[in-house]
């Protein structure tokens, strides 16, 4: 029996292979979800680790001294966390989840950076981010995402610049320069999900003609041994 192609495939095995994919797909994104838990969880814990041992001397110099931030990385990072672990724990896989992921995930970005004082290098957490949220293979996602760091680095580059450059006065085009990259992961990173979900939608159509291959060979040996049957009855 050949592999049957598009056309010749019956209603039965196109509402097989769809379900099958729906499944897997499903599967994945509740697997994500659970990664972006724990992580959700991480970070709370770093953020205060970063706010009790770096912010002091980040936005004080080199004297150490109490700083308010470790009351926001208390409690502006356990806002940020609390409701996609919640979300994450009793509606995994739901559309709705990966998106608050997505916007709270960017929000972490946000806050650490502030927390640094606008440190550069803790603007590859936006990066890192970013293609971690690329694991969801759902670029509606990104485009969230990217959103949310665009308006962050405007409103804040306009409030207070130096939380997110680490300098009092920046240039007013310096969100545009920040955007730019971020739109340029963004274009391979949805490349990348769209590829995702096509391999998952080919898997589960692969799965269906091995099934349908399993079974067409199932009933030629049973034809087979009924002939052989006959045939030493006779």
């Amino acid at each position: 029996m050949a592999n049957p192609t598009v056309s010749e495939w019956t209603p039965q095995q196109e509402q097989k292979a769809q379900e099958l994919y729906q499944k897997e797909k499903q599967a994945h994104y509740q697997k994500v979800d659970r990664m972006f838990m724990v992580l959700m969880a991480a970070q709370w814990v770093f953020a205060i680790l970063v706010a009790a041992l770096y912010s002091p001397y980040g936005w004080e110099g080199k004297e150490k001294v109490f700083h308010i931030h470790l009351y926001l990385a208390v409690l502006m990072g356990g806002g940020i966390s609390l409701f996609p672990i919640l979300l994450a724990k009793f509606r995994p896989g739901w559309v709705g989840t990966r998106h608050v992921i997505a916007f709270s995930q960017m929000l972490w970005s946000a806050l650490l950076i502030h927390l640094t004082g606008g440190h550069i290098e803790t603007h590859f957490h936006v990066f890192v981010s970013l293609a971690f949220l690329a694991f969801y293979f759902d670029w509606k996602i990104l485009v969230n995402a990217t959103l949310v760091v665009v308006a962050d680095h405007l409103l804040r580059g306009i409030l207070y610049p130096e939380s997110v450059y680490g300098i009092v006065n920046p240039e007013w085009w310096r969100f545009l320069e920040h955007a730019f990259w971020v739109v340029f992961e963004d274009v391979i990173l949805v490349w990348s999900c769209v590829n995702g979900m096509r391999t998952m939608r080919e898997n589960a159509r692969r799965q269906v003609e091995v099934e349908g291959l399993l079974e067409a060979n199932q009933l030629k040996s049973a034809a087979l041994e009924m002939t052989l049957a006959e045939m030493k009855a006779r």
